[in-house]
């Protein structure tokens, strides 16, 4: 069964926060709250927790996985960012958009597109979730927390701890999230290509 925290979304708790962080880092896969629904979070590179995550979700190993970063230099760090793509991710970040883009050698192979090489970057517009990426030092590995079969993503810690708790490490309650994901929109080629409408808004990103 899993540990259960009640952060406060605007001033979290940093004794809650740290421990969060020893979770992930000792190999723990955790529900958190972000700016649009809850996501699922590990460790960048853990292969068992990664694993874990593809088969809570049922995906396969096409699903764009999405670097959780704190700012822009570390999205520079896993992905290839050119001055165009850089003044775009500047006007939208934070908020809830994932930006695809052409992975670094930074990132580990087994969170790139088979044939791509492509990987999801986001800076969230959340307190909780920003306390945690500047307590780990790196990205969180994420994805959305869409259960099997549904197109919403989860937005109630209760109903996850209901459902996911005993397959997870930590659910974070931070208070109900929005109930749409992020959007989504492809900056490997100018001008972006939107993949999926969701909370942030796209009209920027239309030609």
């Amino acid at each position: 069964m899993s540990q259960f925290f009640q952060i406060h979304p605007e001033n979290p708790q940093k004794r809650l926060i740290d421990q969060a962080i020893q979770i992930i880092r000792d190999g723990g896969v955790i529900a958190y709250p972000t700016d649009s629904g809850y996501a699922l979070g590990c460790h960048l590179g853990d292969k068992k927790a990664i694993e874990k995550i593809k088969w809570l979700r049922s995906l396969d190993d096409k699903h764009n996985f999405t670097l959780v970063c704190s700012d822009l230099s570390e999205i520079g760090t896993y992905a290839k960012v050119d001055n165009a793509v850089f003044r775009l991710l500047k006007a939208h970040t934070p908020g809830a958009y994932t930006f695809i883009l052409n992975a670094t050698t930074e990132v580990p192979r087994l969170l790139l597109h088979p044939k791509r090489r492509s990987i999801g970057v986001r800076v969230p517009d959340h307190r909780i979730t920003l306390a945690l990426l500047e307590a780990l030092g790196e990205p969180l590995m994420s994805v959305t927390l869409i259960p099997v079969g549904e197109e919403l993503p989860m937005t109630d810690a209760e109903e996850i701890r209901e459902r996911f708790g005993a397959h997870l490490d930590l659910i974070i309650d931070g208070g109900a999230c929005h109930l749409e994901a992020t959007s989504v929109v492809d900056l490997r080629d100018l001008p972006p290509t939107i993949l999926r409408e969701g909370r942030g808004d796209v009209e920027p990103f239309r030609e």
